[in-house]
């Protein structure tokens, strides 16, 4: 009898094994990107393959303030849902309202950009962009070895990376792993479902000033002047992932500019106060605008361009002065308005897990 319930224990503890090791080598289940059909075919990501699992991971280290130095600041403290991604801020903050340098940049349709990442580009995928805010002491000064400590200490983020990434023990969580996870979940915020989409679809209609602003927009009309935006903010990601000086702050002298941008990445002298040009979905709500907030709403940008800018020495060419009138400028941001996408900041799936 004592036998046989020692063999009966065997088999129970080795069914009980089987069944552990299934669940450690369950293969995740793929993530079904959305690829909005007037979009470009979305890049390769077959070295980060999306996961339910993944994207789910992502999301809540998104919102967790532990990857901060105090745990009192997130990537969402930078890039709210409501704000398509933005602060509201003309300088984005980071831990004890440290100021950094730059706006916080949307983070909309983040998987079509792979000409750079950040402002001047100096990242050149999402998951290379995801490593540095965490050591960043002008955002959450930290660093990923106390990172790294705080997630191996939790269950629920260990069994979170085992289901993701099949890590057998905690002491695999690494950083690349974080990264990979931060990155699917951006690679999810899609935004195409704006007014200007649901138009390019034939399910809605510009109004006469939309179609006037979209008309100057596109430098499509003879009898109306051509507001030069379309050829930088091409649609449908509404950026040309270029980089330019469109002469927002004085450039005479290239060496002397304090934010170099664009030229303190490649050292190239001439591309000093070079920008990536951003994206324009979503632009209603993610005032102030340019990389340093030095314009508070869409009437000053549009001013901006009217006048034609500081000129500088390498300021593009298609900044220049545009003789708009009053009702050109309400046309324009008539159109702008129509790239509000409220399906994509009302997404529940972008929203907060905890």
């Amino acid at each position: 009898m004592a036998q046989r319930l020692f063999g009966h224990i065997i088999l129970f503890s080795i069914a009980l094994s089987s069944f552990g090791c299934q669940q450690q080598n369950a293969e995740p289940d793929l993530y079904a990107q959305p690829q909005p059909a007037h979009f470009v075919r979305l890049p390769d990501a077959t070295s980060n393959p999306l996961t339910a699992e993944g994207v789910a991971l992502g999301r809540r280290l998104f919102y967790d303030p532990l990857l901060s130095r105090d745990s009192t600041i997130s990537c969402a403290s930078c890039h709210l849902p409501e704000r398509a991604f933005t602060d509201g801020k003309a300088i984005a903050t980071g831990v004890g309202g440290e100021a950094g340098f730059r706006n916080a940049p949307s983070l909309a349709n983040l998987a079509w950009i792979n000409e750079g990442l950040f402002w001047d580009g100096r990242s050149p995928t999402l998951e290379h962009q995801a490593l540095e805010p965490v050591e960043n002491p002008h955002e959450m000064d930290s660093d990923w070895p106390t990172v790294l400590q705080r997630l191996r200490a939790q269950t629920a983020y260990v069994e979170a990376f085992r289901a993701a990434f099949g890590i057998r023990k905690a002491s695999e969580i690494n950083k690349q792993l974080a990264a990979r996870a931060l990155a699917q979940f951006q690679r999810t915020l899609v935004s195409a479902d704006s007014k200007y989409d649901r138009v390019v679809r034939g399910e809605a209609a510009f109004t006469a000033l939309e179609q006037r602003g979209r008309d100057i927009f596109f430098d499509a009309s003879a009898e109306l002047p051509d507001g030069e935006c379309g050829h930088c903010h091409t649609p449908p990601l509404f950026t040309d992932q270029t980089y330019i000086n469109n002469g927002s702050q004085p450039s005479a002298d290239l060496m002397a500019m304090k934010d170099r941008g664009r030229g303190g990445v490649t050292g190239v002298k001439y591309e000093n106060g070079r920008f990536r040009v951003p994206s324009l979905r979503n632009v209603a709500l993610s005032a102030p605008y340019m990389h340093n907030g030095s314009m508070a709403t869409l009437e000053e940008v549009i001013e901006h361009y009217n006048r034609g800018g500081h000129p500088g020495t390498n300021v593009d060419p298609k900044i220049r002065p545009l003789g708009l009138s009053e009702t050109d400028k309400t046309a324009l941001i008539a159109f702008l308005h129509t790239l509000t996408d409220t399906t994509f900041t009302q997404n529940p799936a972008h929203r907060s897990p905890f």
